[in-house]
């Protein structure tokens, strides 16, 4: 049978609009609104002002982010255990909210490379007798269930044959329970036990000592298909390095000082 060549035309163009989808990116250009997942009980990178508005590294962040696409941001507040299942409903186009770039979630979700970078320090009751991270042995501890710091301490409980590990729902939670007594010592970022030490909102509390683990980068996530959307996130964190505006964060909201370096010599380039 012959073709004409007309006819063969028309056919490419037919299948090429039928795959040419549009896909999250540009519906969230359509819609004029990025929704942004933000955990607002992690300070300094999410919490709420003296007017409950949000506030914080990964509240710009998101900010910076819908600004470049030329939209408006809606925050979404959100626990840890929470950020996930919101993308995968389809609550929220991102989650902007500290996410370890585990090969776990990778599994259900679409990772960028990280926009941040965090180190882990011991925070204990001030009634609890520890001089260093291996005084947890032995002890009551806790976190937020499913994030980094949780995995490595129930880990650490687990190696080290007693103590108890308890699972919180978010991290006001969890230190509430040390200062109240409820828990003898959390791992967290130096950034939160800094914060929430100096805040006064837990009296009772002290940085002990650095944890041994490896730094914890984090990264923006978004459906695992979206890779539209990947690709840009990608090109707006290495913009923000570059500009300074990473920079200028880390300053306005953790403090003077170096911002921890996004790249893994012989990975990230």
């Amino acid at each position: 049978m012959k073709v004409s060549l007309p006819s063969i035309a028309a056919i490419a163009t037919i299948a090429i609009s039928g795959s040419a989808t549009a896909d999250l990116l540009d519906d969230v250009i359509s819609s004029g609104t990025l929704r942004c997942a933000v955990v607002l009980d992690f300070p300094p990178m999410g919490s709420r002002d003296a007017d409950n508005n949000p506030q914080g590294f990964d509240v710009d962040y998101c900010n910076d982010l819908a600004k470049a696409l030329g939209v408006e941001a809606e925050v979404v507040e959100t626990t840890f255990p929470e950020r996930i299942p919101a993308l995968v409903s389809g609550q929220v186009d991102v989650a902007v909210a500290s996410t370890s770039d585990t090969l776990e979630r990778a599994k259900t979700v679409g990772f960028t490379i990280p926009y941040y970078a965090f180190e882990n320090a011991v925070v204990a009751n001030e009634g609890v007798e520890m001089a260093d991270w291996e005084g947890m042995k032995g002890k009551t501890v806790g976190a937020t269930a499913g994030t980094y710091e949780a995995i490595w301490l129930e880990g650490k409980v687990k190696e080290w044959g007693e103590g108890e590990f308890r699972p919180y729902q978010n991290q006001a939670d969890v230190f509430l329970a040390l200062s109240q007594g409820q828990l003898d010592a959390t791992v967290s970022t130096v950034e939160v036990a800094e914060a929430n030490v100096e805040s006064g909102k837990f009296p009772g509390i002290k940085i002990v000592d650095k944890a041994p683990m490896v730094p914890d980068y984090v990264a923006l996530i978004t459906l695992r298909e979206e890779q539209g959307l990947i690709n840009y996130m990608n090109l707006f964190i290495n913009q923000q390095v570059r500009t300074g505006r990473y920079a200028e964060l880390y300053k306005k909201w953790v403090g003077d000082g170096e911002p921890a370096d996004l790249t893994i010599p012989g990975v990230y380039r």
